[in-house]
C-alpha cells in the first residue's frame, strides 16, 4: 500500500481537493485526482492509496448518493475524519465572455440546486447540462463545448478562465461535508466530540421495523445527526439506512446500542468513529441522565450483586 497517497475526487481544482488541502498531513502526501468516487475508494481498497477524500453530504441538496452507497458495498472502508467546507460558487467563462454570450452552462448535479435561483434570474433561457465534477465542468468549458461552469474561484487559474460573477449560492452559509476514507483499523481514541457511522439493513419488511432501529438509540440516549434510506439493489422497496449518530464506539451508550442493532438486523457495517470537525468539546451536548458510561457501569454492578444475591 502507498502510504503517502491520497486520492480525491477530482479532476483539479475540486471542492474536495479545496477540502483535502486544509488536513495538516496534505502537504506531506501525493494527492491523486481520480474520475469518480467508486474509483477514489476502489484505489484505497486495493493499496493503491492510503486514503480518499470524498464529498458525503450538502447542507442544501443532502446526503451524496455516489459516496453513500459505495460505502455500503463492496470490501469494507473506514471513515476517520471530515471536513466541513463552506460552499459558494464562480460563474467561470474564458476571457472575453460576457453574460448575454452565455448559452450553456455546466457544473455537478449536486451545484445545481444551490445555484438554481441565480440562473433564473440572470440566464433565464441558458441550457444546463451536467459534467462528472465542477473542476470537470471548468475543464469543458476551456475545451469550448460550453460557455460558463459553476465551479469554485479557485479553479479559474488551473482551466485558464475568468470568473465572470463569484460569490453565487442561492442558500446562505451553504456546507459540504467531505470524509477521510482508509482501510478498517482500530478507531482513533474518543475525543469527546465524536460521530459514529453505520450503515443498517432491516430484516424484514414489517410495521414498526424502523421503529425498532430507531429505539436502539433512543432507549440508550443516543443522539442521530443523520439517516438516509438507501436503495439496496435488490428491488423496489429494499432499503438500508446510513446513520450518523453522536459519540464513539467506545462510548458504552453507543456499543450497546450497536450490538442492539446487530441481534435484530442481517447487517450492520460499522463505517468508523472520529472527531467532529469544527465542533469544541464545550459546545458539545451533555449526554441523557442514566446513558453515561458511569451509569451504564453501575447499573451492571447492580446486575451482578442482584445475581450473587447481594442486593
Amino acid at each position: 500500500m502507498s502510504a503517502t497517497r491520497y486520492t480525491y475526487l477530482g479532476p483539479e481544482g475540486t471542492f474536495t481537493e479545496a477540502a483535502l488541502r486544509t488536513l495538516p498531513e496534505a502537504a506531506t502526501r501525493e494527492l491523486v485526482p481520480m474520475v469518480s468516487v467508486p474509483a477514489a475508494l476502489d484505489a484505497v481498497r486495493g493499496g493503491e492509496a492510503a486514503g480518499a477524500l470524498v464529498p458525503i453530504e450538502n447542507s442544501v441538496e443532502g446526503g451524496v448518493t455516489a459516496t453513500l452507497d459505495e460505502l455500503a458495498k463492496g470490501d469494507p472502508l473506514m471513515i476517520y475524519r471530515e471536513v466541513v467546507l463552506p460552499i459558494a460558487f464562480a460563474l467561470l467563462v474564458r476571457p472575453g465572455t460576457a453574460l448575454k454570450d452565455i448559452k450553456t452552462v455546466t457544473g455537478h448535479p449536486v451545484a445545481q440546486p444551490q445555484v438554481r435561483n441565480w440562473l433564473g434570474t440572470h440566464l433565464p433561457d441558458a441550457l444546463w447540462e451536467s459534467a462528472a465534477s465542477n473542476a470537470d465542468g471548468a475543464r469543458l468549458v476551456q475545451e469550448g463545448r460550453y460557455d460558463a461552469a459553476f465551479a469554485g474561484e479557485f479553479a479559474a487559474a488551473t482551466y485558464a478562465l475568468e470568473p465572470l460573477v463569484t460569490e453565487i449560492h442561492d442558500a446562505a452559509n451553504a456546507e459540504t461535508r467531505f470524509v477521510l476514507v482508509g482501510r478498517p483499523a482500530r478507531p482513533a481514541a474518543p475525543t469527546g466530540a465524536d460521530k459514529t457511522s453505520v450503515v443498517i439493513w432491516l430484516g424484514d419488511d414489517h410495521p414498526g421495523a424502523l421503529l425498532e432501529l430507531l429505539q436502539e438509540f433512543a432507549v440508550r440516549g443516543v443522539n442521530l445527526m443523520r439517516i438516509e434510506s438507501r436503495p439496496t439493489g435488490q428491488g423496489i422497496g429494499n432499503y438500508c439506512f446510513s446513520v450518523d449518530a453522536e459519540g464513539h464506539i467506545t462510548d458504552r451508550r453507543v456499543g450497546e446500542a450497536l450490538m442492539g442493532l446487530k441481534r435484530i438486523c442481517p447487517q450492520v457495517r460499522f463505517l468508523g468513529s472520529y472527531p467532529r470537525a469544527g465542533v469544541a468539546l464545550e459546545d458539545v451536548r451533555a449526554v441523557r441522565p442514566g446513558t453515561s458510561d458511569g451509569a451504564f457501569s453501575a447499573a451492571s454492578d447492580w446486575l451482578a450483586r442482584c445475581q450473587d444475591g447481594r442486593f
